[in-house]
């Protein structure tokens, strides 16, 4: 995925999502950053990345998804949403 541009625009979604970061760091991971916005963003934050984002980054998101962002629901959503049914499980943590 394309690096994200850190816009007042997207710094606000991270505010939002990504409480926990400066949204400089929250987008320096623009896949890990999607992943929250998917599931903590709210429908206006989602058209502000639309702007930003295609299908194809938002699917590369859901492919190379950190465990533990996804709940199943929001999972479950995007992966309807996005035409990928049935949908692949969620990611899993592997502990060696």
């Amino acid at each position: 995925m394309k690096p994200l541009p850190l816009t007042d625009e997207l710094a606000n979604v991270s505010r939002r999502v990504l409480w926990f970061e400066e949204p400089k760091q929250a987008l320096a991971d623009p896949i890990r950053f999607v992943a929250y916005a998917m599931t903590y963003g709210t429908h206006e934050d989602m058209n502000v990345l639309r702007h930003s984002l295609s299908d194809e980054d938002f699917q590369e998101a859901l492919d190379q998804a950190p465990p533990g962002i996804f709940d199943g629901r929001s999972w479950a959503y995007w992966n309807l949403k996005l035409g990928r049914h049935p949908e692949p499980p969620l990611p899993t943590r592997r502990f060696d």
